[in-house]
């Protein structure tokens, strides 16, 4: 089974070809404010480097969220215009849980996503990754109030914290995060949409 993985729900652009138990080619490169630009790109030559085409996909894995309103909807778009005119099955994973799954520690595992003013998107899984606090946008000393009494814990994000020392930077494991996720539920392209997790600006200053 050959997938095609995308995430950019951050500055980073994360993606991979895998095929069975073989990670063919990765990216994992911070492009900022440039991400809408060069990714389409980037993927594509990573098609060209493989001699393959999208064609050749069995299965796309994109990342709906939480994180960046911008970030996110740029690689759904991507995923979802090769899902739809290609007619390749396409699945969505959280972008925590791609964070969760990717760490090899054996603790509970909590990454956050600096959602500012003191918010953050985080969960909590366990070292399987089975969920103990489901996704969510709650204040940090919330999610520091829920961890007391569960065990040793581990902090995973890319994002700045004033208050936080003890966080694991985020290093996908492509592979562990595609044979985890390869066989979830395919979804109708059209209705693959953006988990936020919160209301966006626009839709706050609304209500």
């Amino acid at each position: 089974m050959r997938c095609l993985y995308i995430d950019t729900s951050s500055s980073f652009l994360y993606s991979a070809l895998v095929e069975d138990d073989k990670v063919l080619s990765e990216l994992k490169e911070e492009y900022g404010q440039n991400l809408s630009e060069v990714a389409l790109p980037r993927i594509v030559s990573m098609f060209e480097k493989n001699n393959l085409r999208p064609i050749d996909i069995d299965k796309i894995i994109v990342v709906n969220g939480p994180g960046s309103f911008t970030g996110i909807r740029i690689g759904l778009t991507i995923a979802k215009v090769y899902a739809w005119s290609l007619d390749i099955p396409i699945t969505t994973v959280l972008s925590l849980e791609a964070m969760a799954v990717s760490s090899s520690k054996e603790l509970l595992h909590v990454p956050i996503i600096n959602a500012r003013r003191g918010y953050v998107f985080t969960a909590i899984y366990d070292p399987s990754c089975s969920v103990i606090l489901k996704p969510c946008h709650i204040k940090m000393e919330e999610l520091r109030e829920k961890l007391k009494g569960l065990g040793e814990y581990e902090f995973i994000s890319n994002d700045e914290f004033e208050d936080i020392d003890n966080i694991n930077s985020y290093e996908p494991d492509f592979f562990k995060i595609v044979h985890k996720y390869k066989d979830r539920k395919s979804i109708n392209p059209h209705i693959v949409n953006p988990e936020y997790l919160k209301l966006t600006e626009a839709e706050e200053n609304k209500k």
